[in-house]
């Protein structure tokens, strides 16, 4: 008999977690209360980063960035991926010293691909930067995507698998059940399913899952804000970030440079709506003008809110439950989980198969979150997270 796997939220996570378990015989629903890529999946900054990641993801991050560069053979399509680099750049000795310190850390751990460039490697890289910047950390095979491009890759590849997908469908309850869950919706036709598996993968709304199954979490959703130029003539080419503000910067194929960096905009008390806040917007864009001063004249055309989970100590929630059978967790990638979606939908259908993935994942366990709570050392909400 055909196991039977229900997953919640049609984002980048959900999709892939949907193409390698229907992939290899699984017989998927995933259900999303919008469309899929309605909030962060779909409006994202788009950064396919390693540098500066957590200690803890950056196995994965690594592992990620291999099937990066055959999204292609993956899912038939390469997501519009361009290897141009990520740069932070320091913006004083201070800030330079601790890029430095981040290296080494990093070197430490036995991986090589964050480095450090000079002052004068760094003008010769970005000729329009500011001359106060005295160097920067890069990851010169780094660089950035098409997130809804992306996302429908996914997607579409899961429904060629068989996959299928009810949009414009909410969740209302989640029953556990001797061998497996009931998900009652809010379908028209009434629509209840039942799966062997459950897959958490709603996003800003997957605490609030949780809270229906009794797990404790440490989430809240945030809307994020982007805002994008007019054209103008090419100037830069690997994505640049900043090692002592929140920045994440690049111009497209099309002239147009995309700001963005994790500053947070409004979002209404159900969590349904966001909008950007223009005082914080304004913050991002004097950030994005000290570094390039000729953007000062440049004029902004578009600006959105995407609304994201964040977890409490800024990682993801991945991994089977520790008080129910059969359910597992992908959410709470906290602003950065774009990049990791080309791994965590393989370790999804590693632990729906009952075996062991192949990399680390015990530091995104959601318990995590009670054994500080009994404990009582409360997590702190990180001050600020980073686009993409």
């Amino acid at each position: 008999m055909t196991t039977q796997v229900l997953i919640v939220g049609g984002g980048l996570h959900g999709a892939a977690a949907a193409t390698h378990l229907s992939r290899c015989g699984f017989r998927v629903t995933v259900i999303e209360k919008n469309y899929a890529g309605r909030h962060a999946s779909g409006v994202n900054a788009g950064g396919v980063r390693r540098l500066g990641r957590h200690p803890a993801e950056i196995p994965l991050s690594v592992a990620a960035l291999e099937r990066w560069q055959r999204l292609n053979e993956i899912v038939g399509d390469d997501g519009q991926f361009r290897a141009c680099g990520q740069i932070k750049v320091a913006e004083s000795e201070q800030e330079l010293a601790e890029l430095e310190r981040r290296a080494a850390e990093v070197r430490a751990l036995g991986f090589d691909h964050e480095s450090m460039i000079t002052r004068c490697e760094l003008r010769r890289r970005l000729p329009a930067l500011a001359a106060h910047c005295t160097g920067a950390l890069v990851c010169d095979d780094d660089g950035a995507a098409n997130p809804y491009r992306t996302l429908t890759a996914w997607r579409r590849q899961s429904q060629r698998n068989g996959a299928r997908w009810l949009e414009g469908t909410r969740v209302v309850n989640v029953i556990p059940e001797a061998k497996g869950w009931r998900v009652e919706t809010d379908h028209t036709q009434g629509i209840s399913l039942r799966g062997d598996w459950l897959i958490n993968c709603a996003g800003g709304w997957a605490g609030e899952l949780c809270h229906w199954l009794g797990e404790r979490v440490e989430m809240v959703p945030k809307a994020l804000m982007m805002t994008i130029t007019e054209r103008v003539a090419p100037f830069l080419e690997p994505v640049v970030g900043c090692a002592g503000r929140a920045l994440s910067f690049k111009q497209m194929e099309n002239g147009t440079v995309m700001i963005g960096g994790g500053l947070t905009g409004a979002i209404d008390t159900r969590g349904e709506l966001a909008d950007v806040r223009l005082a914080r917007l304004a913050e991002n864009i004097k950030t994005a003008v000290d570094l390039f001063p000729f953007m000062r004249d440049v004029r902004v055309v578009r600006t959105w809110a995407g609304i994201e989970g964040v977890t409490a100590d800024a990682i993801p929630v991945l991994g089977r439950s520790a008080r129910h059978d059969r359910l597992i967790h992908s959410f709470g990638y906290s602003a950065h989980g774009f990049q990791l979606s080309a791994i965590t939908g393989e370790i999804v259908r590693d632990l729906a198969l009952e075996r062991e993935p192949g990399l680390p994942i015990t530091p995104f366990d959601i318990e995590r979150f009670r054994a500080r709570h009994c404990d009582s050392t409360p997590l702190q909400a990180p001050s600020s997270s980073r686009d993409g």
